[in-house]
Parts: C-alpha cells; structure tokens; sequence
C-alpha cells in the first residue's frame, strides 16, 4: 500500500470510551458535527473522520450524525464473535450493521489487559465484522519499548499480530479494507510519547507489510499512541490518521487537527498553507 498522499485521506477518529454521561455524549457529538459538515478537510474528502461512542449512544449519535448531515462514520468499541444467541450482555455485529454503524474497534489493549481476550477471540471478532460487511479497526502495538529504539522488532509483532487476528477471516475468503491503529502500548498514557521517527518507521513497515496481501488492498494504517496536535505536520505526509482519546473531548481540538490536515493537504497538492 503506497504511503498517504495527496490524493489519499487522512483517517481520523476518537474513540470516548466510558468517559462521558449520554447527554454530554449527544451534545459533543453536535458539536463534532457542526465541525465537520463546514470543516474544508472534511468537505472537500482529504479527511475520513469517524467517531466511537458507547454502545447506548450508537443510534442517537447516528441521529443526531444524520440530522445534521454531516460526514462522519460511525464505529462502536466492540462487538461479540457470534451473530445471535445467548451471549448475555454482548452485542453482534448483524445488530450493530443494522442500527447504521461503519466500523468496529476490535483488539485495543485494554480489552486485552483487563478483560483477557484472547488472539482467538479477536480473530472471532474481525470474522464477525468481516461477515457483518463492518470495517474493523483492528488496533496493535508492542508491550515494551526496544532498548536500542530500533523500530524493526516492533514492526515484526505488530505484523505478526495483524497476521493472527485477521486469519481466521482470511481463512473462510472473509477479506476487505481494514484500518490498522498502531499503538505501542508503553506509549499508552506515558509522559512521553513515541519518538515521531518511530512512529514513522513502524506505521511505513505495517504498510509494506499490508501490501503483501492483496486481499486487505485499501486498508490504511493509523497512529494512536497518546496521539495529539502536530504530530501529521511533523510526519510531513507520512503518517495516514491519528485515533485520538481524551485529548479530544473538547470538539474544538477536533477541528485543530482537522485544521493541521487541511494545511498539509494544501502543502500536499503544492499549494500555499
């Protein structure tokens, strides 16, 4: 897969985990609208925007998404393996297609962490959208920083894990555009965040990796890492979105990097800034 250009989107989300109330979820939600049905990143397609309420919010955010016809998709944080059954609490993705989401989080380091998932549950999981015709959004990333910082062990997991978590799907002929949200998990929350030219390399080797197999073509590859403002005009092009967290719960940092997007779109296509 050739790396982001002029002419490719820049892919950005924010997933808000538990982190808000449902009306102040509703209300971000406008706001993050307002934003994008005017923002010229968004209007004119150099950016896919997408956000991942709770799984309450999906059909009142979808409404509220709709009304204002803005340009954004919808994802949910999870999905269940299985279609239907008793799977108390869970949530399948025939259901979740069917209420009008795009796109599923799937594999997150917290879902590993904390509730123990598997690589044969998160292979279940990308099955199940696959199959459901939803995006996954499959999220890797190595647990320990290289001592030496050389980016070529972290490429090797994050590979072996996208490798694994796709394989059952691929296996039964399941196939299609996914995105790929890398996000070293020492990074997570730390002081500092990932080196930019780590970033880089590690986002640039998922993307020749991604370009070995053909049954994946479309698929892009973003960084999610403690991601933040300045991170795409320093990667000049190179990287192909952020997945953002708490730094954009205020809708108005959403459109500062949405302005970031267009100014390198401009510079991009060789126009002025």
């Amino acid at each position: 897969m050739p790396a982001t250009t002029a002419t490719a989107p820049v892919t950005i989300g924010v997933s808000l985990k538990m982190y808000f109330s449902h009306a102040r979820t509703l209300a971000w939600t406008a706001a993050v609208a307002d934003i994008a049905k005017e923002h010229p990143a968004v209007t004119s397609g150099a950016v896919d925007l997408f956000v991942i309420p709770t799984f309450p919010a999906l059909v009142p955010v979808r409404r509220v998404l709709s009304e204002a016809a803005a340009p954004v998709l919808l994802g949910a944080q999870d999905l269940a393996w299985a279609d239907e059954g008793a799977f108390t609490g869970e949530v399948s993705g025939r259901e979740l297609r069917e209420i009008g989401v795009d796109l599923v989080e799937i594999a997150h380091a917290e879902r590993r962490s904390l509730f123990h998932e598997s690589d044969q549950d998160i292979a279940g999981k990308v099955h199940a959208a696959f199959r459901n015709g939803l995006r996954p959004l499959i999220c890797i990333g190595e647990t320990e920083r290289a001592v030496d910082g050389d980016p070529a062990a972290a490429i090797a997991e994050v590979t072996a894990q996208l490798d694994r978590f796709t394989a059952t799907a691929t296996a039964d002929g399941l196939a299609g555009p996914l995105i790929a949200a890398y996000e070293p998990v020492w990074a997570i929350g730390a002081p500092q965040p990932a080196p930019d030219e780590h970033i880089v390399a590690v986002l640039a080797g998922i993307e020749q990796h991604l370009a070995t197999r053909p049954e994946l073509a479309g698929s892009v590859v973003i960084y999610g890492g403690s991601a933040g403002p300045g991170l795409l005009t320093r990667g000049a092009g190179r990287i192909g979105g952020l997945f953002l967290g708490r730094f954009a719960h205020d809708p108005e940092a959403i459109r500062t990097i949405l302005d970031e997007a267009e100014a390198l779109a401009a510079t991009q296509d060789g126009a002025p800034a």
